[in-house]
């Protein structure tokens, strides 16, 4: 792939992604003044178990969808490519759709159980049914990924935001004419109408670009469907089961701060204010630049599987270095800038002291954390989500530990050093990974 391609494509996702996070970032700040920090609390603990919903059904199918067509185009494979799509999204329809309806069933029990919180049940509920509508527009997504059309999902991605933020403006009007307690339901309703509209412009995308095209019951045949299911699920599987632990894993770790807090001495509604002011108004901000990451981590995979099917190993060495260089000084010029910055932004934006304190303690981890979104993509490229996995699990493990220990002794501050010492464990393990990448045999990939 040129470099040209691949630069126009990051920077239509980058324009894109920046508009659409600081539309966010002001819807955030327009959350915070409305449902308050222990409402933003509230909708972020069923965040995970959303992730965890679509972990099992369709974002490993979606990533190895990417993977899949953007080889077979190297390949010039372009028929098998669309036949892909169709088979990867409608599969991705069926387990989504299935995971959606036991969400929807055990809501109860999640909130209750799960998240220790009974006010989320209905939150849940909303949340069940974006998981096959949002399974629609991922798969799709990665079919144009891997085709290094970048337009389509940049509309859908613009899309989606600015319905999803009028959305949650109408139901906050309706429950103000109503005169309703303004609850973090509206955060949910919008989040819902705009996964359904991003799906709509994803059909719409894809039904223009086939035209006519049908694949007939002896078309199918031909095509190898259950051989074409296999390669599918080979390299959805292990992306799944990283998914699924991560998310557990994170699930565990969402549930256990808020606990941990009452441990070191708060009370119930400082801790879950606390945690909505960590999570919806402080990270938000430090993630905010890695909208430049994040795009140029969609391209990139698609591309390193490209050079990997070509054999094209010098190649992908020099794009590692480069990456790893480049992200670096990203995250050391916006670490500067947060830590220079944090507290003010945090009264300027938030009106909240507390906000820009631990903006300022985030700060340091934006090198690390900006450069191994881009690291764990080369990985994926090069068919290792297996390393992926072990790298995230022992990453994600040391912020549990911080969380279990130090957050009862010294507070919230004991979960900013877990991160840290997190990602910089994550960057180390990422980087001894790519060195040595071809050790093995690709047979021998996870």
């Amino acid at each position: 792939m040129s470099k040209k391609v691949f630069l126009k494509g990051t920077l239509i996702l980058a324009c894109t992604g920046l508009v659409s996070r600081l539309a966010g970032f002001f819807y955030r700040i327009f959350l915070s003044h409305t449902i308050g920090a222990s409402g933003m609390g509230l909708y972020q603990l069923v965040l995970p178990v959303q992730g965890l919903m679509a972990a099992l059904s369709y974002a490993g199918i979606q990533s190895a969808l990417s993977r899949l067509i953007a080889s077979q185009i190297a390949l010039d494979q372009k028929e098998d490519a669309r036949f892909s799509l169709f088979l990867g999204t409608l599969t991705a329809i069926g387990f989504s759709a299935v995971t959606g309806f036991l969400l929807f069933q055990k809501a109860d029990f999640f909130a209750s159980v799960i998240l220790k919180t009974p006010e989320t049940a209905d939150l849940l509920r909303l949340v069940s049914f974006t998981i096959p509508i949002c399974a629609i527009h991922s798969c799709i997504n990665s079919y144009y990924y891997a085709r290094k059309k970048t337009s389509i999902p940049a509309a859908v991605q613009l899309t989606e935001q600015a319905v999803r933020i009028g959305s949650t403006y109408v139901l906050y009007l309706i429950f103000l004419a109503e005169k309703r307690p303004v609850t973090a339901l509206i955060a949910a309703g919008g989040s819902m109408t705009g996964e359904i509209a991003a799906s709509l412009v994803s059909l719409l995308a894809v039904a223009f670009h086939f035209g006519n095209c049908r694949f007939s019951g002896e078309e199918i045949r031909s095509r190898k469907t259950f051989s074409l299911l296999q390669e599918l699920f080979g390299l959805a599987l292990p992306v799944s089961l990283n998914r699924i632990l991560m998310t557990l894993l994170g699930s565990i770790e969402v549930v256990l701060i808020p606990q941990m807090l009452l441990r070191s001495g708060l009370n119930a509604a400082d801790s879950l204010r606390i945690y909505g002011v960590f999570t919806g108004m402080a990270l938000p901000l430090i993630l905010f630049p890695s909208a430049l990451t994040a795009s140029a981590s969609v391209m990139l995979m698609p591309s390193v599987a490209e050079l990997d099917a070509l054999e094209n190993r010098k190649q992908i060495r020099k794009v590692t270095d480069l990456t790893f260089l480049l992200c670096m000084m990203l995250g050391f010029f916006c670490c500067a800038g947060f830590f220079l910055l944090g507290p003010f932004m945090g009264k300027l934006l938030f009106h909240s002291k507390t906000a820009g304190i631990y903006i300022r303690y985030m700060a340091f981890v934006c090198p690390f954390l900006y450069t191994n979104t881009m690291l764990a993509s080369i990985l994926h490229g090069l068919g290792q989500p297996g390393r992926c996995l072990a790298h995230s699990v022992c990453g994600i493990l040391v912020r549990i530990f911080f969380v279990v220990f130090m957050i009862p002794k010294i507070g919230i501050r004991g979960y900013f050093y877990g991160i840290f010492l997190g990602e910089i464990l994550l960057t180390l393990l990422h980087v001894k990974a790519l060195k040595f990448p071809y050790r093995q045999s690709d047979k021998n990939r996870l």
